[in-house]
Order: structure tokens, then C-alpha cells, then sequence
């Protein structure tokens, strides 16, 4: 059973299931999408870009980036559709983040795992020196 949220859209009630947007605001995304779809779907328009797409059909940038980014719109079969990298915003056409951002963050956890690597063994010396016994007579 779903729960209770705010549409994201409107910010309505609805019972949630799998989106995150009530029917209403579903089915005006979908028509949206059929639209796009239909202006892409010519030969003329493949090529188009978002902010062509937006001027002809009508549709919001956020919401053509946001079914590029659901893959319903394959940048495969048309070459000039993209979405803004989670951290910089650059134009990437898959995944969350463009090369460079994926290469700062995978330095910074190899750093992070070097740094845990480094404090566990200071911490094992430091065991292994408390742990002598000294005995005087």
C-alpha cells in the first residue's frame, strides 16, 4: 500500500506508488512526452536541440532533460539531446556526472581509503604498544 505525499509538480495530495507525481500531473507528463516524442520522431527534427524542442512543442527544458534523463528519449537516436551532470551541471548525455566529476570523486574516496588504511594501522601500533608490560624488580 502507498503512503501519503505532495506531488512534485503541483504539490497535491496523493497516495504514492511508483511515481512521484499524482495522476493528474501523470498524465500531463505523458502527454508532454507523447508531443516531444512526435515532433522528434521526424526526420527534420532529429537533430534538434532542447531548446529548439522547447520553443516548438512547448515544453519546459526541465521536463525534456527529465526524460532524457529517464532514458524514455535516447540520446542514441537523437544526437543533440542532454542533461546537466548532478554536481556541475556540464552537459552529459549518460550516467549522473561527467567524467571529470566521476575522476574527482573516485581520487577522493581512493584518498579517504588511504587515509582509514593509515589511521587503522596507527591505531594497531599504538594497541600493540600499550599492550607491552614493563616489569621492574
Amino acid at each position: 500500500m502507498g503512503s501519503l505525499a505532495n506531488c512534485s509538480r503541483c504539490k497535491g495530495l496523493f497516495v504514492k506508488g511508483t511515481t512521484s507525481v499524482c495522476p493528474a500531473c501523470k498524465k500531463a507528463e505523458e502527454k508532454d512526452f507523447q508531443t516531444v516524442y512526435a515532433y522528434l520522431r521526424k526526420k527534420v527534427n532529429r537533430t534538434a536541440t532542447v531548446t529548439q524542442i522547447e520553443e516548438d512543442t512547448g515544453v519546459s527544458e526541465r521536463q525534456i532533460r527529465q526524460f532524457v534523463k529517464q532514458k524514455r528519449l535516447h540520446p542514441a537516436q537523437f544526437p543533440n539531446l542532454d542533461y546537466g551532470c548532478e554536481k556541475c551541471g556540464s552537459p552529459i548525455r549518460e550516467d549522473r556526472l561527467c567524467a571529470d566529476c566521476r575522476e574527482t570523486l573516485h581520487k577522493g574516496l581512493q584518498a579517504q581509503e588511504r587515509n582509514e588504511a593509515l589511521e587503522a594501522r596507527k591505531e594497531e601500533r599504538e594497541r600493540e604498544k600499550s599492550n607491552r608490560t614493563y616489569y621492574s624488580w
